[in-house]
């Protein structure tokens, strides 16, 4: 199995898990400025991501 196949895999499903509880949150209520879990998402959003960039860097490399 290849190295980066792993992070680019969790990357992968964490950032489209965050993305849909992002969506379904934007669809329920307004977003306020003291609401936690918008910025708990976006903070998984930005993990997920950053899993996919170093995990294809990874396999571009080998």
């Amino acid at each position: 199995m290849k190295d980066g196949l792993i992070p680019t895999a969790l990357g992968t499903a964490v950032t489209l898990g965050a993305a849909t509880m992002r969506k379904r949150e934007i669809d329920n209520h307004p977003v306020r400025k003291k609401d936690v879990a918008p910025m708990i998402e976006t903070a998984l959003i930005g993990f997920g991501l950053a899993h996919i960039v170093l995990g294809a860097i990874e396999l571009w490399n080998e």
